[in-house]
């Protein structure tokens, strides 16, 4: 028996795979098992090699695996592809139809044939061989069938009960003809039993969402683009609940200096994009800055430039979206590294926003956002809205002719804000420099002033966690440095490293700007080393570690652009090389 395994399903887009990874993964999810999904696929609706590797175990995870245990193959595309991650033992499923074979260098595993389309055929459809293929791997792992018949029934029970009993056959059928082959092989694939505990199973877009709706954002204009489009479709469904509502606009400008009217009526509302969407919306963002006008953003990074890899991971809006605009704004930039942090930050998102009247933009990267794993219960009683200096009373008359102060110089830079429509609250709002009534204004002297009020914001900031530290001492021979979806890699370099003798720490920054530059300065003095894991090209994290921070005979980079996300024996083999060629034993 094991304690955690690896399973992925491949084939062609359109053809049903990412429902096989559902209903396979949802299943092993109820019966209380940790599980960590990432899907890749092509930047096309159908066509094109797309797979689900689905990580299994007994504890927590979260990070894709280095090897694979079970490959289901719809296609030989499939096995050619992605064999060569199959460990010593490993076992392919695929559908008898195309005749599969593995190639000659793959000595190690086990081909079963399984005629998928044939058995789904014969019971009406080709279109249930998805299901044989679940069955079939119910068998490998040694699971009984009939803990798949909840999953179906959601899905087809809308369909008639004649389609669910059709699908549950289909999978019994493909469980019985594998283990007719099977025997008593195998019996190193049974997994140790679950905890049975109940989690909820979702993407980090959802949880985004979910944090939008519970942080009180009532509006969203969007536009869709991967990967940002699920939080989009989340909230079409769930806001009109809610009084709320989502509008699909016409480009990411207008989706940016919608959110922002929104904010200045006194709506929470946000907007997602990616990198493209965010490099149209960097003007607007720019008047967010200087009205002074609270908006929450979600950056869902993807590769780039460009159109550049659309579907794919990667972590290179970092500088943009800290230093993206023209001219000098105040603007928080967060980053949460997992699913749970991604509610919670979102909630986090609108307070800050809002106590500091300015741009919030939260930073995720594809595997983040789309990356499916499983999260344990959120805690709703942790919910806090805060609205900052929003005047909800009435407001002190003004003498005759006079403006509200909308943009009154204060010690903290934060003016005290005034929803449209309130009596004694009219002023003016413009995008261009202006005085504290919020009338146009080139006057040096003023122009000193607001621009320093509005700098002084975020100089106070305060946030709960801005990073998140794992470490024993606060020496160390490395320390790792890292933000979103690269925690869980590192957290597994970390104990590898560990069991070889080097002391290792890890600080993952959720708040990228303004830099938490003394929360992490004591634990960069104490290391021999810091390494900096992220998936770009140029190392952008690090260079801003060397911004505020310096120590750069200490930094270096294990960077990985190529739009896949890090396994852990990449980062483990990286560190331990730069350790080892340093000098040490």
């Amino acid at each position: 028996m094991v304690q955690q395994l690896s399973w992925k399903v491949g084939g062609q887009q359109g053809e049903g795979i990412e429902s096989t990874g559902e209903i396979f993964s949802t299943a092993l999810n109820r019966l209380g098992y940790y599980l960590y999904g990432y899907r890749h696929f092509s930047s096309r609706i159908k066509g094109g090699h797309t797979n689900n590797k689905i990580r299994v175990s007994t504890t927590q995870v979260r990070s894709v695996s280095d090897d694979l245990d079970i490959l289901v193959a719809f296609d030989q595309e499939t096995i050619d592809v992605n064999v060569h991650e199959l460990r010593i033992g490993g076992v392919v499923i695929a559908d008898a139809k195309f005749n599969p074979s593995l190639p000659e260098t793959c000595t190690t595993a086990t081909l079963y044939a399984v005629p998928f389309t044939e058995i789904a055929t014969e019971l009406g459809t080709s279109l249930m061989k998805n299901m044989v293929a679940v069955g079939a791997s119910s068998a490998v792992l040694h699971i009984d069938t009939e803990v798949f018949e909840e999953v179906v029934l959601e899905i087809f029970g809308k369909k008639g009960q004649k389609v669910v009993q059709k699908n549950m056959e289909a999978i019994k059928k493909g469980a019985d003809y594998i283990c007719e082959q099977l025997g008593e092989q195998l019996e190193t694939m049974k997994l140790d039993p679950a905890d049975g505990k109940k989690r909820m199973f979702m993407i980090g877009n959802d949880a985004i969402a979910l944090g939008a709706l519970a942080g009180g954002a009532r509006f969203m204009p969007a536009y869709p683009i991967t990967p940002a489009s699920e939080i989009m479709e989340y909230l079409i469904k769930k806001l009109p609940q809610f009084g709320g509502t989502v509008i699909q606009t016409e480009d990411e400008i207008a989706a940016c200096t919608m959110a922002i009217g929104a904010n200045y009526a006194g709506v929470r509302a946000l907007t997602a994009s990616a990198g493209p969407g965010l490099s149209l919306m960097m003007e607007s963002i720019g008047l967010a800055g200087i009205t002074e006008q609270p908006v929450v953003i979600i950056d869902t990074q993807r590769g780039g430039p460009s159109t550049g890899l659309p579907t794919k991971q990667e972590q290179s809006d970092l500088m943009a979206m800290i230093y993206g605009t023209h001219g000098e704004i105040p603007k928080i930039v967060m980053a949460p590294s997992t699913v749970e942090e991604a509610f919670y930050d979102t909630i986090e998102a609108f307070n800050l926003a809002e106590e500091y009247q300015c741009p919030v933009i939260m930073l995720t990267d594809l595997q983040l956002s789309l990356g499916k794993q499983s999260v344990e219960p959120l805690d709703y009683n942790r919910v806090e809205i805060r609205r900052g200096k929003l005047q909800q009373g009435e407001l002190e008359e003004l003498e005759e002719k006079q403006y509200y102060k909308r943009y009154r110089v204060t010690e903290d830079g934060v003016s005290p804000r005034v929803i449209p429509g309130m009596k004694h609250g009219i002023h003016h709002v413009t995008g261009v420099e202006h005085d504290e009534t919020g009338k146009p204004s080139e006057s040096p002297v003023n122009r000193h002033d607001q621009m320093n009020k509005r700098l002084r914001k975020t100089k106070g900031i305060r946030f709960n966690t801005p990073i998140h530290v794992h470490y024993h001492e606060k020496e160390s021979d490395i320390l790792f440095v890292g933000f979103n979806s690269t925690r869980g890699v590192i957290e597994e370099a970390m104990e590898r490293l560990e069991q070889d003798g080097i002391k290792v720490n890890h600080a993952h920054i959720r708040l990228i700007h303004p830099f938490p530059a003394d929360e992490l300065l004591p634990y960069v003095q104490g290391a021999k080393k810091v390494v900096v894991v992220e998936n770009n090209a140029t190392g952008q994290l690090a260079n801003i570690l060397k911004m505020n921070i310096a120590s750069h005979d200490k930094i270096q980079s294990v960077l990985k652009y190529d739009g896949n996300p890090f396994l852990p024996q990449e980062v483990y083999a990286k560190s331990k090389e730069m350790f080892v060629l340093n000098g040490n034993v």
